[in-house]
């Protein structure tokens, strides 16, 4: 049953607030609902029925106190409506002098708002107990999610990785201690890679050291054996060792020796691919931190949006360290721009940390600022894509003219030679496996050559 309240009218506008703050709350669990999984969606749709049914008790009672105003409002005497009567008469003979007002519609209205108070009590029961289970089960996945990632978290260095840094740890910090290998540190840390420094180097150590182990078993096959294009494809060798050594010998250097400057260059390979991927999302999370700013939130409020998001898989690695640095290591938000600005691998992420660093130490007006930066960086991404639009039509170019028309006339010159006795001494099926080899060596470096230039999606 609906209380008698002492004021209709501050219970109106409570009763009015009421219903707006449950309309928002209806359409933000609609908007969640198409971004969750099966489980949560269920939960968020009987979270949603329950709204609804909460929001009918409340337009029923501002029906009702809406038609009580309106029943206790001072109606003007007029003389043309009751010219009878000379004074002013009391608001329920007004009304009972009506007669669009019985009495029994009265008794009929009462019933039906008993009626309607009692399905409400019932609605707001059942919403109160779906309320609790929700509650439960959110808090249930929410400690199922911090397991996990607390599992996640914790990672074991491999065996391989332990037997180098046993073997070489002190010969590594030796050399690190002497100001060697400087670039490389720097190297490590823009590359996100999970090692220190020392680690890196011992595994450098112990793998060229296994390389060279491996060149000694391919140098000491060549000594023995030949690799040709004829069958039997692997033959005996028929020079003599001193020759033979001095054709092969190449191989106990070179195989170690690639080892090693591969190793030592892959951290900045990976920054580099970093860079590109930051470069590809940088515009669009730009344009989303400038629409998150125009809520005047917190700035590292605004970050960790876009890190929960997930649609920024690599720039939300960089603002996670960028979070670890203002939460674990105490740095204010501009010390911590600025520290990121010095160790992020995209020169484009960098200057947006500097001028976000400027534009809060000055004051500056943060909506603005990120719009701004959005509208430079999203043109710099569609010159840069219509560049790479005019790349792919050069390669495709020299692809058709070096992998296709070239290794056809090269064929057809060497056949020619062959059958006009010009000094070509291998078959038919020789030269066939030689193009085959030939084309196929240039694909996988034209491939690998596009796979590397091709920009990140």
């Amino acid at each position: 049953m609906m209380k008698k309240v002492e004021n209709p009218l501050d219970e109106l506008r409570k009763k009015i607030l009421t219903e707006i703050n449950l309309l928002k709350e209806i359409r933000s669990i609609s908007k969640s609902i198409k971004n969750a999984d099966s489980t949560n969606r269920k939960k968020l749709e009987a979270h949603l029925k329950s709204l609804e049914l909460f929001l009918k008790k409340t337009r029923n009672e501002i029906v009702f106190l809406t038609e009580g105003l309106i029943a206790n409002s001072q109606l003007p005497a007029s003389s043309k409506l009751m010219p009878n009567i000379q004074k002013p008469i009391s608001t329920m003979q007004q009304i009972s002098q009506y007669p669009n007002n019985p009495e029994p519609e009265k008794e009929s209205a009462g019933s039906s708002l008993r009626e309607i108070d009692e399905d409400e009590e019932e609605d707001e029961e059942g919403y109160k107990k779906e309320s609790l289970s929700i509650e439960k089960e959110s808090l249930k996945r929410m400690a199922k999610k911090k397991e996990e990632k607390v599992q996640k978290k914790i990672k074991k260095p491999s065996k391989y990785i332990k037997n180098a840094s046993k073997i070489f740890s002190d010969s590594a910090r030796k050399l690190i201690e002497k100001g060697y290998f400087k670039s490389l540190d720097k190297d490590l840390i823009k590359s996100n890679l999970e090692f220190v420094l020392g680690s890196y180097v011992a595994l450098i150590f112990y793998t060229t050291i296994l390389a060279a182990i491996v060149g000694i078993f391919i140098t000491i096959f060549f000594l023995f054996f030949n690799i040709s294009a004829q069958l039997p494809i692997i033959t005996f060798t028929k020079e003599s060792m001193s020759a033979r050594f001095l054709k092969v010998f190449w191989i106990l250097f070179i195989i170690p020796i690639g080892t090693f400057v591969s190793m030592y260059f892959y951290p900045s390979l990976e920054k580099r691919a970093i860079e590109m991927k930051i470069n590809q999302e940088l515009p669009f999370a730009t344009i989303h931190m400038a629409a998150i700013s125009g809520s005047m939130i917190d700035l590292t409020k605004i970050f960790r949006i876009i890190i929960d998001t997930g649609e920024y898989p690599t720039i939300s690695k960089e603002f996670t360290k960028l979070l670890n640095q203002i939460n674990v290591y105490g740095y204010d938000i501009v010390g911590g721009l600025r520290n990121m600005a010095s160790n992020n691998p995209s020169r484009k992420l960098a200057d947006l940390f500097n001028s976000l660093a400027i534009a809060i130490s000055s004051g500056g007006d943060l909506p603005d600022f990120f719009s701004k930066r959005a509208s430079s960086l999203l043109f710099e991404h569609r010159l840069e894509k219509e560049k790479q639009a005019k790349a792919a039509e050069t390669f495709m170019d020299i692809y058709i003219s070096v992998v296709i028309a070239a290794p056809m006339i090269l064929m057809l010159m060497m056949m020619m030679l062959k059958i006009g006795g010009l000094g070509i001494s291998l078959s038919t099926s020789a030269i066939t496996i030689t193009m085959i080899l030939g084309v196929t060596m240039i694909n996988i470096f034209f491939l690998t050559f596009l796979h590397l230039k091709q920009p990140v999606e």
